[in-house]
């Protein structure tokens, strides 16, 4: 059974479908491109925005402010979890509603950890967080003790949204549940986990949620070199995640995942097990979501049950959708570029952004349903096209005939 190349599954030109020469000029271009592309950003973010941060003067143009790093660290670990999301919704065709809960989970489990780490510098100069010492409870509850271990806490938020989403994603997928039903159902989950970590009896801060965070390891997290570092530490993790991704669907199980996509019952037929594979792609989305969710939570200072519920996770689709599912740039791209967005607009005005984030949702369907990178890589392809006319060659292969069929 044949299927896409992975690694550009959300639309070749027909200029890399016709002979193998095109398809491998094609591919081999595309690849460069990607990997440069991959080290030029890498090192931007990695390197340049620190530096930028740290040594030009405050008053300089140049000078990248303590806010906006902080802010852009808060981004791209939205990134992280838009990764997870697209690999399964973009190239497993797949589509989660309760990404959210996978997010909330790691973020609640170091935030645990940092509520503890407060000590007697909270409010009320007690060892218990302040919202058990307001709700009156006189011991700390028993599942919140491992927490006082950092190393506990951020296992936990990689290990429990994958446990989670193994249970979850085993009986949904053994139950052959798929398409809108299985939409629902993950909204079914969102909501029904907004609504138990909004109740004062689950001892998890309800509907105020955790915040007021002081230090993480003996630092002070209102310190900028501290901030710095949890910035770094979230680049090297969204260039881990990329790569995770990258590999997985340029393996043979990628290839698959692409495959169920296109039409699981020929997979079905050709003798492999789609349940498998779609259960073991949606743990690693729910991994990747809850790594997101552990690095949001020391930069932004806060995670409550409004973060976790359907709204947000309708919003983490939407930024897919924009930068282009099926590219996993593009799911990088959408998740910057609409918070960043957001960022602007609910400033200048607030009231406006919902009604903004919806119609760039509905315009997206309509108008460009393969994403601002799928429309580039639409008009690169066409460039392309153009270029291997006879008598001319394409990226070093001769083109002997012109292209007949438009993209897939």
């Amino acid at each position: 059974m044949s299927s896409p190349d992975l690694g550009e599954s959300s639309g070749l030109s027909s200029a890399a479908e016709g002979t193998p020469d095109r398809r491998r000029a094609w591919l081999s271009e595309s690849s460069a491109t990607e990997g440069l592309s991959f080290w030029l950003v890498g090192f931007f973010l990695l390197v340049v925005m620190p530096l930028l941060n740290v040594l030009p003067a405050t008053d300089s143009w140049l000078h990248v402010s303590d806010f906006t790093l902080n802010r852009f660290g808060k981004f791209l670990a939205y990134a992280i979890l838009a990764l997870g999301i697209d690999l399964i919704w973009g190239y497993t065709g797949i589509l989660s509603l309760g990404h959210g809960v996978f997010f909330g989970l790691g973020a609640y489990a170091v935030g645990m950890h940092l509520m503890l780490s407060i000590g007697t510098e909270s409010v009320y100069g007690s060892a218990l967080p302040d919202f058990m010492v307001w709700n009156q409870v006189k011991e700390l509850p028993l599942f919140w003790k491992p927490f006082y271990s950092f190393g506990f806490a951020v296992a936990a938020a990689i290990l429990v949204p994958t446990l989670f989403a193994t249970i979850f994603g085993f009986l949904a997928f053994r139950s052959r549940i798929r398409g809108v039903y299985f939409a629902i159902i993950t909204q079914a989950l969102a909501l029904s986990a907004w609504l138990v970590f909004n109740r004062n009896e689950t001892n998890l801060g309800g509907t105020n949620g955790l915040t007021d965070f002081k230090t993480i390891l003996g630092f002070r997290l209102s310190d900028p070199g501290m901030q710095r570092t949890l910035y770094v530490l979230t680049v090297l993790s969204l260039g881990a995640a990329y790569l995770l991704c990258r590999w997985i669907i340029r393996s043979r199980t990628g290839k698959v995942l692409v495959a169920i996509r296109d039409s699981e019952q020929r997979v079905l037929f050709s003798g492999y097990s789609p349940a498998n594979y779609k259960l073991f792609v949606f743990v690693v989305s729910a991994a990747l979501a809850g790594l997101a969710g552990a690095l949001y939570v020391p930069q932004v200072g806060i995670i409550t049950p409004s973060q976790i519920g359907v709204l947000p996770s309708l919003e983490m689709v939407i930024w897919v959708a924009v930068g282009g599912r099926g590219t996993l740039a593009g799911a990088v791209i959408g998740a910057v570029g609409v918070n960043w967005a957001r960022s602007i607009l609910t400033n200048s005005f607030p009231d406006l952004w919902p009604f903004f984030l919806g119609g760039l949702f509905v315009a997206v369907v309509l108008l460009v349903p393969e994403g601002c990178v799928g429309l580039v890589r639409k008009l690169s392809g066409n460039w392309f096209a153009r270029r291997a006319q006879p008598g001319q060659t394409a990226g070093g292969f001769g083109v002997g005939a012109s292209v007949k069929r438009g993209l897939r």
